[in-house]
């Protein structure tokens, strides 16, 4: 029992120094910054210039808006644009396109976290941009072609704070502030238990043949075997719980930054149990168009596991 509790007591320091010294700020300032552009407006002028090129991908102004907000806020951010897709009379088509693109794309709440302890962030967000509009594509073109095409009454305009005036301002940074502490807070029991899920993998030796099976497949790219465990964490508890096990790999120097990098476009979406189960939660139109959104899905977060490859 005693070897248990301090298993635990070091799961939970290294998960709460994450999520309250590098996982908080972090998102502070991010959501602040996108809270302030969208009551300035300057996000909507942004999806308006960008809808252009991406309506004829399938990818409809309320889904670029999706694509914005997993990049750069988190990955349930579009869970309310989802929501307003589901109730607002767009196609499933448009449905399931923006979908795969939110599941295809690299979310906030892990990339600018990670990017602190060895992750290029940048190169991150553009490939994953790349690949997830590649993805909703191939859903809305290839996917879906057999869905009916429902008529599409004008998509609705999301709403947001307005920043005026001082008190606006003030307004959106404080709201922004609480969304960013709810997110870490949030985070805390995953990370605490996806740490000590891995110590206890450690001590009882079970990592030891997770990474002997799986050497083969890693060592075919180029990566090393310990890898292995945050594919498995990624999958089960999903990408925050994978953040806590990747910084500890590379505060035990287990892994590289560059591992991290070529392994990232595999590693960080929300395509796992707990992104879908969340996203799917936006109305029975979305749940419905499950299948082809993660055909669509596979197809980004394959061209982004290749582009990472290559890239690093």
């Amino acid at each position: 029992m005693t070897d248990l509790a301090n298993l635990i007591l070091t799961s939970g320091r290294a998960a709460v120094e994450l999520a309250l010294f590098v996982l908080l700020p972090i998102m502070i300032v991010m959501l602040t910054l996108m809270r302030l552009l969208e009551a300035r407006g300057i996000l909507d002028r942004v999806v308006g210039w960008m809808s252009p090129a991406l309506q004829p991908l399938g990818i409809p102004g309320l889904g670029v808006f999706a694509l914005l907000q997993v990049l750069f806020v988190s990955f349930a951010a579009p869970l309310a644009t989802l929501t307003m897709m589901d109730k607002g009379g767009l196609s499933k088509r448009h449905i399931a396109a923006t979908l795969a693109l939110v599941f295809g794309a690299a979310q906030a709440n892990v990339t600018f976290p990670m990017s602190a302890i060895g992750l290029n962030g940048a190169m991150t967000l553009l490939i994953s941009a790349f690949a997830a509009i590649a993805g909703a594509a191939a859903t809305y073109h290839w996917f879906t072609r057999d869905l009916p095409e429902e008529s599409e009454p004008p998509a609705p305009t999301p709403k947001h704070r307005t920043a005026e005036d001082a008190k606006g301002v003030l307004d959106v940074i404080q709201h922004a502030g609480g969304e960013a502490f709810g997110i870490a807070v949030g985070a805390l029991p995953m990370l605490v238990l996806s740490l000590l899920f891995v110590n206890i993998l450690r001590e009882t030796g079970a990592m030891g043949l997770i990474e002997w099976a799986s050497t083969p497949l890693f060592e075919l790219m180029a990566l090393p075997a310990d890898v292995a465990v945050l594919v498995i964490t990624k999958a089960i508890a999903g990408g925050t719980a994978m953040m806590g096990v990747a910084a500890d790999l590379l505060n035990q120097q287990l892994i590289t930054p560059t591992d991290l990098n070529r392994v990232a476009g595999l590693l960080i979406h929300p395509f796992d149990i707990a992104g879908i189960v969340i996203l799917i939660a936006a109305g029975p139109r979305v749940a419905a168009v499950l299948k082809p959104a993660v055909y669509g899905a596979l197809v980004a977060i394959t061209i982004r596991t290749i582009l990472h490859l290559v890239v690093w």
